[in-house]
């Protein structure tokens, strides 16, 4: 039932965010060439999938959890996607995969290797990874592992 309502809920919000997709992607590419980000991230069973983002970052930027990166390379438009949580928008073509839900855990990147070791020990990689959750909406980062998980 609830991945019903994820697919569901996934093309209802691609459908209707459709021209602001649009309207970023274009925004971005203007601004870096490089709309599109995608991130090696895990989860359900621990199995990896590539994340789809709207790209924040200047390119060139590593490969890391958002609390470790300089605020400097993000970029101008970057801010207002992050702000507005804009830039997680492409993440439902990811639930429409079936790579993730629509709530559910964070998937973490696969360097994380704490995160990974606390949510194994928690059976977290039985639940489907979400755009939002209880982190999220606790103000819960990536930069306390242990709480995160």
């Amino acid at each position: 039932m609830i991945r019903v309502i994820d697919v569901l809920l996934s093309i209802f919000g691609l459908v209707v965010f459709s021209p602001l997709i649009c309207l970023v992607y274009l925004i971005v590419y203007a601004e870096n060439r490089s709309p599109i980000f995608y991130q090696e991230r895990i989860g359900l069973r621990m199995k990896s999938f590539l994340l789809v983002k709207f790209r924040t970052m200047n390119i060139g930027t590593g490969n890391y959890a958002t609390h470790l990166v300089d605020p400097k390379s993000i970029s101008m438009i970057g801010k207002l996607l992050r702000k507005t949580k804009i830039d997680e928008l492409p993440q439902l073509w990811n639930v429409l995969k079936g790579e993730m839900s629509i709530v559910g855990p964070r998937p973490c990147l696969i360097s994380q290797k704490e995160l990974i070791k606390a949510r194994l020990k928690l059976d977290i990689y039985n639940v489907r990874p979400g755009i939002t959750g209880l982190a999220q909406i606790s103000g819960i980062d990536m930069s306390d592992p242990l709480l995160l998980a």
